[in-house]
């Protein structure tokens, strides 16, 4: 009979995280001691034929979206953040593929600043909450039925 482990956390080692400060040192902290909160990304504009992917929604059900959108405007614009990115392109390439070749699609690629919240998971300590930004790479497609 094997002996019982020890839980996973007493194995990892445990570094503290250095963060810049806006006066240009670094702070130590210590990420046990922090909840990480992602904030959401800036609202980019919103139209009716435009499509935010998202890895949490269904796939079939993002496609379906799109091409009932398709049905009602000549063109839609879709856009994927970090790892949706992956499934934006596969939406925009299934529609092409399914009106046999009648659509054509046009990529931009974009770098969104995000910002996270660093809250104290005590908030009877002195730790303050902190933030810290990060890029994360974007895509847009326009999918579009090019004019006769």
């Amino acid at each position: 009979m094997a002996e019982p482990r020890s839980p996973v956390s007493a194995s990892v080692p445990h570094t503290p995280m250095v963060l810049p400060t806006p006066e240009g040192s670094t702070l130590e902290m210590d990420p046990m001691e922090y909840t990480l909160r992602k904030r959401l990304p800036r609202k980019l504009p919103k139209r009716r034929n435009d499509v935010y992917v998202n890895m949490k929604t269904d796939f079939k059900a993002q496609l379906a979206r799109c091409q009932k959108l398709l049905d009602a405007h000549r063109e839609i614009c879709i856009h994927g953040l970090g790892l949706a990115i992956n499934r934006a392109i596969n939406i925009a390439l299934q529609l092409q593929t399914s009106s046999q070749g009648a659509l054509q699609l046009a990529a931009n690629t974009s770098t969104v600043e995000l910002i996270d919240d660093l809250e104290p998971e005590d908030p009877d300590e002195a730790g303050e909450p902190l933030t810290r930004t990060r890029n994360n790479s974007a895509i847009h497609i326009k999918v579009f039925y090019p004019n006769p």
